[in-house]
């Protein structure tokens, strides 16, 4: 014969509560709030985004304005393109990556899985204190250090060294919180089958965290190539094309809009809004392509 006991009887089930008033008032509240907030933020963008669309189209609709430089183009003339700036905007900035990227991976990867002591404090209080660095003052510390102490000429190499010292902090805080989402049970479950610990980070802990790595690599190059003072101390304006980034002036599309803004004519303003829409359209490729990346590079879990 059994008893049935207290701890054998199922929970009674409680009865239920209706929202209070105020609960609901305050709900409506902070939903109206949250909101306004949306609206206030996204009008700004909105409004920028039809100015630049509405003023510079016509410069894009030119084909020539993708496959020429201003070679030859008189300031008042509506001619030529700015192929030239593209393509100095894409080198500084490839270079760039090519130099930060790997630092600042390299960087991440010692601060969460080996960093403990003395260096690792420095070395993130030197991270900081680079995320809050203005780029001019980037700009006048590479004018100084690669041009005025070591004796080379301005070029665009030298603001990539600039755009170095703006991405690098970007790229190691990001990476550093990407890492920090890999669960540590996989790091436990790497080191429980005697996997070392260099391989469990190159083959497991890589690899989960790849996607958010890759999408704040994408972001950080997108902000560092609308960065205008680097362009403006490092290296001259030039109207026709320069392949070789160690050498000669080399135009980017910030330094093309800087330029142009003291040509008053016609043709000098509708540059101006077509390469500021032309800036645009790349930082919109680079968050694509990292969002195209960032899904490509997840790991599946079914």
């Amino acid at each position: 014969m059994t008893t049935t006991t207290s701890l054998d009887r199922p929970a009674a089930p409680q009865p239920f509560q209706r929202v209070s008033g105020a609960r609901k008032l305050k709900d409506w509240v902070a939903t109206i709030l949250v909101g306004l907030a949306f609206v206030v933020a996204v009008i700004p963008l909105v409004w920028l985004l039809v100015t630049v669309i509405t003023s510079g189209y016509r410069a894009l609709m030119s084909s020539a304005w993708w496959t020429h430089s201003l070679k030859g183009v008189l300031p008042e003339e509506f001619a030529g393109g700015v192929y030239h700036a593209i393509i100095g905007s894409l080198l500084q900035s490839l270079v760039c990556a090519v130099i930060a990227v790997p630092v600042g991976v390299l960087a991440a990867i010692y601060l969460v899985e080996y960093g403990r002591g003395r260096v690792a404090r420095m070395t993130t209080f030197m991270v900081d204190i680079l995320s809050g660095v203005p780029s001019i003052v980037a700009a006048l510390f590479i004018f100084a250090l690669w041009i005025g102490t070591l004796g080379f000429q301005q070029s665009g190499f030298a603001v990539s060294l600039a755009l170095v010292l703006l991405m690098l902090p970007v790229v190691v805080r990001s990476t550093e919180e990407m890492l920090r989402l890999v669960p540590q049970e996989l790091r436990e479950a790497a080191y429980a089958l005697g996997v070392p610990k260099w391989k469990t980070i190159v083959r497991i802990v890589l690899p989960t965290a790849m996607s958010g790595i890759v999408t704040g690599v994408m972001l950080a190059l997108a902000r560092v190539m609308g960065e205008t003072a680097p362009v403006l101390v490092l290296v001259g304006y030039s109207r026709s094309m320069n392949f070789n980034i160690f050498n000669g002036n080399m135009t980017s599309l910030p330094l093309l809009i800087y330029s142009e803004l003291n040509n008053p004519t016609p043709a000098g303003q509708l540059r101006i809004w077509g390469a500021a829409l032309t800036l645009i359209i790349l930082v919109m490729s680079f968050n694509l392509v990292a969002v195209a990346l960032s899904r490509f590079s997840a790991i599946k879990t079914k």
